[in-house]
């Protein structure tokens, strides 16, 4: 303290030493609460897909955590849906499925291993929502149960809309042959005939060029 006295502008230096310390005390503290013990364990998870209706998609999902296992872990993996207290969907080792989800659950996880995969078969319409992974495990220190914050939001698009979309090409060419466009009702075979046409009236360019090149070389000189 007498060292700060003495020096110029010794309270300003004593203010900035100050500032100094609080600052990396400050991020001591911080570090110091992120690892506290007990508290470092998660669920990783995607936070957006998006499936075809019909089709299947694949939710992946790792978790970790800091204690240590117990001779029979027990671990167990289940999957709730709508909301981070919503209904359960699945459960690894009951085994249970949802009734909406019957037949159409696959989870690709082997006992003791920290990462897998939930397939949903079949998408519907109505599957569309939120999901979060659940883990349950025996460790040294008693039963451990925690879930996913981050939400995967799982977003279903109709495989109707998907197959209705048309190349524009298709329909520059109907309405280049003077077809007729009815929007989502084309006829397959009025969309071949529209590029025939086209393509033959490309083609027959040259050839009206030739025969006027042609008929101008032999007309009767004036």
């Amino acid at each position: 303290m007498a060292l700060l006295i003495s020096l110029p502008g010794g309270t300003l230096a004593m203010a900035q030493i100050l500032l100094l310390l609080l600052s990396a005390a400050c991020l001591h503290t911080g570090n110091s609460a992120r690892y506290i013990p007990g508290k470092d364990y998660g669920v990783n998870q995607p936070a957006n897909l998006s499936g075809v209706e019909g089709s299947s998609i694949e939710i992946p999902f790792s978790f970790y955590f800091p204690w240590k296992l117990a001779k029979n872990p027990q671990m167990r993996i289940s999957w709730r849906w709508k909301g981070f207290h919503g209904e359960f969907i699945y459960n690894s080792t009951s085994p249970f499925t949802h009734e909406h989800f019957k037949d159409r659950l696959i989870l690709n996880w082997t006992q003791g291993q920290t990462s897998g995969v939930l397939r949903i078969l079949n998408l519907k319409e109505n599957d569309q929502g939120t999901y979060f992974c659940n883990v349950l495990l025996s460790t040294t220190e008693g039963m451990k149960r925690w879930q996913s914050i981050p939400v995967t939001q799982l977003t279903i698009v109709s495989a109707l809309r998907t197959t209705m979309r048309s190349p524009s090409i298709f329909t520059s060419a109907v309405t280049t042959a003077g077809l007729e466009d009815t929007g989502g009702q084309r006829d397959p075979s009025l969309l071949i005939l529209g590029v025939m046409l086209s393509v033959k009236a490309v083609a027959m360019i040259p050839i009206y060029g030739w025969m006027i090149f042609l008929w101008w070389k032999q007309r009767p000189a004036e």
